[in-house]
């Protein structure tokens, strides 16, 4: 599971035996439970590798009488 760090921690904190990631970071060598339990927790979100959603461009006109 990849994820990015959304929360910094203080300096000597640590994430499963390294120093805590700066914010942004993204990872994905960590086992799945520990990953999981960041995201539940707020401190990570998931990232996925969906591409953004496109958006519609309006049509000129729509709604004009």
């Amino acid at each position: 599971m990849r994820i990015r760090i959304l929360v910094s921690q203080p300096p000597g904190a640590v994430l499963h035996g390294r120093p805590w990631p700066t914010e942004g970071t993204e990872i994905d060598d960590l086992p799945t439970t520990v990953a999981a339990h960041l995201v539940a927790s707020g401190v990570a979100e998931e990232v996925t590798e969906a591409p953004p959603a496109r958006r519609r461009k309006s049509r000129k006109g729509d709604g004009d009488v």
